[in-house]
C-alpha cells in the first residue's frame, strides 16, 4: 500500500502516536460540506454531518463511515485509541456517554491527521466501477487497498429481478453475478489500472465459477458505465489473448447494481481473514 508524504508533524501524530495543541488544528472550526479523509492514505473517514462542536478543542465527530475507523485499547491502558482501519493511522481517540450529542459518541480527531474534501469537488470528481470476479468479498478486498478507490461495495447485478437476496442469487436462477461496485477518484487512480488490477485477482480464463465457488454467480464479467470503460474492458482483454491467457471474460453494459446485505460488507476485514480464492498473479 502506498502513502501519503507527510510532514514531520503529521508524522509525529499519525505514525508515533502524537497530539497537536487543541484550538490550533485548520479543522477545528471547518464547517464546509463535504467529506474528511485520511492525510496518509486518502481513505473516506467521516462526513461533514458527523461533525460537531463540542468545544473541546478538536474536530469531533458524532459517527463514522462504516467500517472506516478501528478502535483499539489506548497504550494508557485508559482510554480508546481511532485508526484508520485501510492505513493505521493514528486519528485521535473516541469517548461515549458524555451526552454531547443524540448519539452520545465522540471521535475527537486530530486535524493533522485528516484531508478535507469539499463535496462539491467530490461529487465533480469520482466515478464508478463495476466487476465480477468470483466470490464479492475476495474482490472487494483487494480493491480497497488501492489509493484513490474511496468505496468497495459488494453486491448484485445482471439479474432478472429486483432486490435480489443472496440466498436468491445463490440459487442461480436470477441470473444475477456477485458483483464489487467501486468509487474512485480518477485524479489518484484511472479506471484502466482498476481493470488491470481485476484482471490480475482473479482467473479469467474460468467459466462460470472461480475456484471452489461454482455456478453462474461467480462469472467473470466486467460492466462498462460507459463507452470509455467499454473501450478499456476489450482492449484489456484483447492484450491477455495476445499473451496466450484464455479469457471468458464478458463485457456488459451496467444495469442497476444491488449493495448486498450488510455482513457481506468488509467481510474479510471482519473476520480478519485473507481470500481463499483471490490471490494476485501479474498479468500485464
Amino acid at each position: 500500500m502506498s502513502f501519503n508524504k507527510l510532514t514531520p508533524e503529521e508524522e509525529r501524530v499519525i505514525v508515533h502516536k502524537g497530539t497537536e495543541a487543541p484550538f490550533s488544528g485548520k479543522y477545528y472550526q471547518n464547517r464546509e460540506k463535504g467529506s474528511y479523509l485520511c492525510r496518509r492514505c486518502d481513505a473516506p473517514l467521516f462526513y461533514s454531518n458527523h461533525k460537531f462542536d463540542s468545544g473541546c478543542g478538536w474536530p469531533s465527530f458524532d459517527d463514522a463511515i462504516a467500517g472506516a475507523v478501528k478502535e483499539v485499547p489506548d497504550a494508557d491502558g485508559r482510554r480508546t485509541e481511532i485508526v484508520c482501519a485501510k492505513c493505521g493511522a493514528h486519528l485521535g481517540h473516541v469517548f461515549l456517554h458524555e451526552g454531547l450529542t443524540p448519539k452520545n459518541v465522540r471521535h475527537c480527531v486530530n486535524s493533522v491527521s485528516l484531508q478535507f474534501q469539499p463535496e462539491a469537488a467530490l461529487q465533480s470528481k469520482t466515478e464508478k466501477a463495476i466487476f465480477a470476479g468470483g466470490c464479492f468479498w475476495g474482490v472487494e478486498y483487494h480493491f480497497g487497498k488501492i489509493k484513490g478507490v474511496l468505496s468497495a461495495k459488494s453486491g448484485y447485478i445482471g439479474g432478472l429481478t429486483d432486490h435480489p437476496t443472496y440466498k436468491e442469487v445463490c440459487s442461480g436462477k436470477t441470473g444475477h453475478a456477485e458483483a464489487v461496485e467501486i468509487e474512485f477518484d480518477p485524479a489518484l487512480v484511472s479506471y484502466e489500472t482498476l481493470a488491470k488490477l481485476f484482471f490480475e485477482i482473479h482467473d479469467p480464463g474460468q467459466m462460470n465459477r472461480q475456484g471452489p465457488d461454482i455456478g453462474s454467480q461467480y462469472r467473470s464479467a466486467v460492466f462498462y458505465a460507459d463507452e470509455e470503460q467499454k473501450r478499456v474492458a476489450e482492449k484489456l482483454i484483447a492484450e491477455l489473448k495476445t499473451k496466450g491467457y484464455r479469457v471468458v471474460t464478458s463485457v456488459e453494459k451496467a444495469g442497476t447494481f444491488w449493495e448486498a446485505e450488510g455482513y457481506h460488507q468488509d467481510y474479510y476485514e471482519k473476520n480478519g481473514h485473507q481470500p481463499y480464492c483471490h490471490v494476485y498473479q501479474k498479468r500485464f
